[in-house]
């Protein structure tokens, strides 16, 4: 059977003839050269071009990238190799390499030395920390060659490609080759090594239009991979799948299983001659070097091989190497959230077939591997073949040891415990995977069939388009997951019992109506989820690794990078990650915690409150959280240890003494505030005063007062505002209190000139000849000198104010006269009866404020228009021409100092 290869083209960078790719390990970067002599850095992932870096004016044969020094390496055909570093754009050296083409570079994985090879059938080693000096010549060849390669399994040893039709091995100690490789019956283009320990192999490509596996311990040709129709320039072996990959002038890319040497797949672009090929370990994304452009290319998932029991054995598979991990030999103690768990990895033995499934039974004492269209069931301990068979996959029953096994996409065969076939389950559409459990699911198009294991009778179908089905242990719940989020589902085993017995165990067309129940459905996209008891721990594809319990949803940690969820070890307290390279990650969930939210979610509040002297005090809080969801508002008060929340609780909760001492104890405006809403809102007045003056909130406090009447607190409002800067609120009060001289003190002290002195005009006219000097003052140390000098000071020109007194007691009058009272004195009297009018109607014309001597006088009979005309006559002046009042100019020029000011006299 083929493997599952699935193909899908990442990204196409249309450009001139590439000579050479090359793929960044830890960056989505595809490093290309170009026959145009530029070397360019594209990001596949967003298909843009990062970097460019004009090399020559000739052909760029080969560039690599040395990601330990951020470098990129290129030689071109002027015989030059050149270094840039690919973060700051800059060249670190040049020099001449060869007599001729430069036609490949290979990079030593650990030191610093570099292999060119060329025209001039030479191959030399440069180490540049010795000023790139090269250190030895290995001559040899007889034709051009064509690619150098460093041994994987043995970096002192390398390969080259020649066109004299000879593969030749090399050691970095020796001028001379170790062996030569001959059986190409044209130039030989390209060279690799299997990148495996289990297989001594070498695959090369030619003019011959065939690429050859050669044993290096027999010196021969292994297989002969042959279907190109046009020379072979370009071949690899993948360094994780059984894959090798041959490019050709024949524009198409073949992909041959290195185990069985099947051609799998056929990858053709149109973009006419390939000529170079790049893969990485730790990705399945490959980049094809065209006439026309790269493209990048992904074969197969990168997602790792393992298989986790409930006891916490980890099986691991690396190619067909399978190892064997105890979780239990770990020092989980010394492990920190998100840290690597170092744990013995010990081997256990190879497979026939490539594992691309593993998965242990139920009771841990098997191992069933899948691949290639085949499957072996291993003993777990021995790991010694059990049973084998065709199928491209096996799920597991939940108790006995029975398992099934899909062939196709159209019969699913089920197996006894002795692995004896018992019955096949042809479903009427065709069949996308099968889910083991309690239940056998086989998943279709849009929908899951599950069948009963003893009789394989239906039990129901669900209509829902599942990416996979997880059981809980407990055998009574299942997530169904699907592209964009996840149902919890209820198995109702009872129903389905009484159901067979009330039908003599012969179930109908359509199973069981109400076999399940849907609990709810959660929007996370789920990568990997493992089931414990009733918690449902879970990695979405977002990086978020959380758990749930009933309806609850709680966040573990937040990944930095793709990882794969192996389980959950209650006893451990530990939740096992595994990423790409197979790194074990771990993160602490305790299992009390997950019972503790257990009983909440059934409503057993005492039974969770008895667990949480076992929780650390550190994550009650978070406990607390949970039992507000759950409506238990008071048990969360009790449990909540932050400051903020339970503050937040007691008001919730309607206490406001606690609340009060909760303030005390930790004191912030905020929380005052809040406190006195809360007072006011439950007519605690004298609470909503405390707290309106912890908080330092004149403006309520000053409403407070108004609506008590009482004129000291209205006092201590007004030394409030004033300790706080409120001048508007300081001013309301004293205005209420009928403090005149304090709301005019407050207008000069806030540099409200204008509007302190028409305050004075109106309520203290004994002050209008300082506050207009103030006003002067203020203008001139602002540079207004023109516009003091036009105001006029009602002490020089006193009759430019008629109707003005000046007597405090006439300040007296004018205020009793406000009030509705009487005075005693004649002056009083007086100034009473020219006032006693409405305060905002009786306000005098503001132009008497100030004006320049040339200005009219407004008598409280006379019309402004006339005596204004009149002024003009005088002046000898059109009333056209007439410019602007020294008032107007003031005003004007204050506005910006003060637009804020809104109290209404």
């Amino acid at each position: 059977m083929p493997l599952r290869l699935d193909p899908v083209k990442v990204a196409q960078v249309r450009s001139e003839r590439v000579k050479g790719v090359e793929l960044h390990s830890r960056e989505p970067w595809v490093l290309v050269a170009l026959y145009t002599g530029q070397v360019l850095i594209f990001d596949y992932d967003r298909c843009v071009a990062l970097k460019q870096f004009e090399v020559s004016d000739q052909p760029v044969r080969c560039a690599r990238f040395v990601e330990r020094k951020n470098w990129v390496i290129a030689a071109a055909d002027d015989l030059y190799v050149r270094v840039y570093n690919y973060n700051t754009m800059e060249k670190v050296c040049e020099f001449e390499a060869h007599q001729d083409y430069v036609r490949s570079i290979a990079v030593h994985p650990t030191r610093p030395l570099l292999l060119t090879a060329s025209d001039d059938m030479a191959i030399k080693l440069w180490d540049w920390e010795r000023n790139w000096n090269c250190t030895m010549v290995f001559e040899g060849h007889s034709h051009y060659v064509m690619q150098v390669v460093f041994n994987p399994k043995d970096p002192n040893t390398f390969a080259s490609a020649s066109l004299d039709c000879t593969v030749k091995i090399w050691s970095l100690s020796s001028p001379v080759p170790n062996m030569s490789l001959e059986g190409h019956r044209k130039g030989v283009n390209s060279v690799d090594y299997y990148p495996g320990n289990d297989k001594p192999f070498l695959i090369s490509g030619g003019d011959d239009e065939r690429a050859i596996v050669w044993d290096m311990q027999t010196r021969t040709p292994a297989q002969e991979l042959v279907g190109h129709t046009a020379n072979v320039s370009a071949v690899q072996f993948h360094p994780v799948r059984p894959l090798i990959l041959t490019a050709s002038e024949d524009g198409t890319v073949r992909v041959w299983n290195s185990n069985t040497y099947r051609l799998e797949t056929m990858l053709s672009y149109g973009f006419e001659r390939c000529w170079s090929l790049a893969c990485l370990r730790s990705s399945s994304v490959i980049a094809i070097g065209c006439d026309l452009g790269t493209i990048v290319v992904r074969i197969g998932k990168d997602e790792p091989v393992y298989s986790m029991d409930q006891s916490g054995k980890v099986v691991f598979a690396k190619n067909n190497e399978i190892f064997f991990v105890a979780l239990r030999q770990a020092q989980l103690d010394q492990v920190a959230d998100g840290a690597r768990v170092s744990a013995p990895l010990k081997e256990m033995g190879t497979t026939e077939i490539y594992p691309q499934r593993i998965s242990h039974s139920p009771n841990g004492r098997f191992i069933a591997v899948c691949g290639d269209g085949e499957y072996m069931i291993y003993t777990a301990l021995a790991w010694r073949n059990k049973s084998f068979g065709t199928g491209d996959e096996l799920v597991w029953d939940n108790g006995p040891g029975e398992y099934a096994v899909r062939e196709g996409n159209a019969r699913v065969h089920v197996f006894n415990r002795m692995q004896k076939e018992r019955a096949v389950i042809r479903a009427p559409f065709p069949i996308k995977a099968i889910y083991g459990g309690p239940l056998l699911g086989l998943g279709g198009e849009d929908c899951i069939c599950f069948y009963d294991w003893a009789s394989l009778q239906i039990v129901q179908r669900i209509d829902v388009a599942a990416t996979n089905v997880l059981w809980s242990d407990t055998a009574d719940l299942l997530a169904i997951i699907t592209s964009d989020s996840f149902f919890v589902v209820r198995y109702n085993r009872s129903t389905v019992d009484a159901a067979l017995e009330a039908s003599q165990g012969v179930l109908g067309a359509d199973g069981v109506d109400d076999a399940f129940s849907v609990l709810h459905e959660q929007a996370d996209r789920i990568g990997t989820g493992r089931w414990s008891g009733e918690c449902f721990v879970f990695c979405t594809h977002s990086g978020r690794l959380a758990f749930l319990v009933g309806t609850e949803s709680t966040t573990i940690a937040h990944l930095d990078r793709q990882l794969y969820l192996m389980g959950y070890l209650p006893t451990d307290n530990r939740v096992y990650l595994v990423d790409r390279d197979l790194q074990i990650i771990s993160y602490a969930l305790l299992a009390s915690i997950v019972q503790f939210k257990s009983y909440i979610q059934k409503g057993m509040l005492r039974e969770a409150l008895d667990l949480l002297q076992s929780i650390p005090h550190a994550e009650h809080n978070r406990l607390a959280q949970s039992l507000e969801r759950a409506g238990y508002k008071q048990a969360a008060l009790e449990v909540a240890t932050d400051t903020d929340y339970r503050f937040e609780l007691a008001l919730t909760l309607n206490k406001l003494d606690l609340a009060r001492s909760i303030a005390e104890q930790a004191p912030s405006e905020t929380r005052w505030r809040q406190l006195s809403e809360a007072a006011m809102a439950n007519n605690d007045l004298p609470l909503a005063e405390i707290c309106m003056r912890n908080a330092h909130d004149a403006s309520s406090l000053l409403l407070l007062q108004v609506a008590r009447g009482d004129a000291a607190g209205l006092r201590d409002v007004a030394s409030i505002a004033l300790r706080a800067g409120e001048s508007n609120t300081a001013f309301l009060a004293k205005l209420l209190l009928h403090d005149r001289q304090g709301c005019l003190d407050i207008l000069i002290q806030s540099q409200r000139f204008p509007e302190a002195a028409l305050f004075a005009r109106s309520f203290i006219p004994s002050k209008l000849a300082e506050t207009v000097q103030l006003w002067k003052k203020w203008l001139r140390s602002k540079g207004e000198d023109r516009a003091a000098e036009r105001l006029v000071d009602p002490a020089l020109h006193p009759e430019r104010f008629p109707g003005v007194p000046r007597s405090p007691l006439a300040d007296h009058g004018l205020a009793d006269a406000r009030n509705g009272t009487n005075s005693v004195s004649d002056e009083k009297t007086e100034a009473n009866k020219r006032t006693q009018v409405n305060l905002v109607s009786d306000l005098p014309d503001v132009s008497q404020l100030a004006l320049d001597p040339g200005s009219p006088v407004v008598s409280s009979t006379g019309t402004a228009d006339a005596q204004r005309q009149s002024t003009d006559d005088e002046l000898g002046r059109s009333p056209a021409s007439a410019g602007p009042s020294s008032l107007e100019v003031a005003r004007t020029r204050s506005v910006s100092h003060d637009s804020n000011w809104d109290v209404d006299f």
